[in-house]
């Protein structure tokens, strides 16, 4: 249930155009990279960009048309679209670019109008569904994508300015769509403080930019060692996905889209730790991070045994002392972010233990089918919540 006192403001705004500005940078510079791959005779190369590009896309397609499909009677998203226009769109893969053009233009003619809570509560909805979206986009397309430029880079010491470019647009759009992610959900849960601007945001935003840093250049090292060491990004994954399943999750109204929501979980599991179920997570944090230290020094261990030429290599210090430096800044922000930043509302958690299991407090308004919606959107943060 989103806060009754939370208003769509132009900071909110601001938000949404760096979203969508890292957004296009990311999706700009993987086209630029991968023509200039096939430009240069490395096809090889410029498949598996396109790949990534495409898989990234898709994916995210799929889910936001079964979320359409799901809120259509509730009209919060794509209004005036027919269903024709709506499948036309995701088939040409401007799913997610249309959901930012619809939001851009109903976030400005939210906050420069005088406040409706109603348009505030439809925002909100329409941002929470394209943050979740981003963020398998991001691990889908942008993490893959990073590990081929990078063993690119170091492995076969092919690099251009627009290989950098890459690299940086991925790494930013990754932390970005965590933070907003994080920021939708804190939103969303009627217990917990909505995430303030300014150091908490940026905290987080390091924390989250460091520690998937950090990860990504150690499995570049395993995957320039030998190609076939990606089949223990593949272990990685299972191990993700048999987790999920574990925990039951419940995020599709399908049997089926529910095991590959499960797989997606997995591999976004291979880069950085979210609470699935969004119950406490002390625990598992502690866990996954205590895996996620162990593994990384372990790749560099066995990047430096099994390479003769490591010792001698121009790139494994450099690139070591990032991974270790990268962890531990990324281990600090979390552990100051939890420990200073991460306040919970005291008045609205006990508000909540006020009240009787099913008989919360909603927000009632115009029967113009927003309940059905913010109820929709609300089951898929509460079956996604990610810390």
């Amino acid at each position: 249930m989103l806060c009754v006192n939370t208003k769509f403001t132009k900071v909110r705004y601001l938000y949404l155009l760096v979203g969508f500005f890292l957004y296009m940078v990311d999706v700009g510079t993987d086209m630029w990279v991968a023509v200039q791959f096939y430009n240069s005779g490395h096809y090889a190369w410029f498949a598996l960009t396109i790949l990534f590009v495409l898989t990234g896309s898709l994916v995210p397609q799929i889910f936001s048309y079964v979320w359409l499909s799901d809120d259509r009677e509730s009209e919060i998203s794509f209004s005036g679209i027919t269903r024709t226009q709506h499948i036309f769109l995701h088939v040409l893969q401007l799913g997610i670019f249309t959901r930012y053009c619809q939001l851009l233009k109903k976030g400005s003619s939210v906050f420069q109008k005088e406040y409706k809570r109603e348009e505030d509560f439809e925002v909100f909805a329409m941002t929470t569904d394209l943050s979740m979206l981003r963020l398998f986009e991001m691990f889908l397309e942008s993490a893959p994508q990073l590990l081929l430029q990078l063993y690119i880079i170091l492995g076969c010491d092919h690099r251009s300015i627009v290989q950098y470019l890459c690299i940086a647009g991925s790494f930013l759009s990754i932390a970005w769509a965590t933070v907003e992610y994080r920021r939708c959900f804190r939103r969303s849960s009627p217990h917990i403080k909505e995430m303030p601007s300014g150091l908490p945001t940026a905290v987080y935003l390091f924390y989250k930019l460091f520690t998937i840093g950090s990860r990504i250049l150690s499995l570049s090292l395993l995957v320039v060692l030998n190609l076939y060491c990606i089949s223990a990004l593949l272990f990685l994954w299972l191990c993700g996905t048999l987790w999920a399943h574990k925990l039951q999750t419940d995020f599709c109204t399908s049997r089926c889209l529910e095991w590959f929501y499960r797989g997606i979980v997995g591999i976004i599991l291979i880069f950085s730790f979210f609470n699935i179920k969004g119950q406490n997570a002390r625990a598992s944090m502690t866990v996954y991070y205590g895996l996620y230290t162990s593994q990384n020094l372990a790749f560099i261990l066995l990047f430096y045994l099994l390479n003769p030429r490591a010792a001698t290599s121009s790139y494994f210090l450099p690139v070591t002392l990032v991974i270790v430096g990268s962890q531990v800044a990324g281990l600090i922000c979390l552990m100051v972010f939890y420990a200073f930043l991460n306040q919970r509302s005291e008045e609205r958690t006990a508000q909540i233990a006020d009240e009787v299991d099913g008989q919360e407090e909603k927000w009632t308004g115009p029967d113009n089918g927003m309940d059905n919606g913010m109820e929709s959107c609300e089951k898929r943060m509460k079956a996604f919540m990610q810390h």
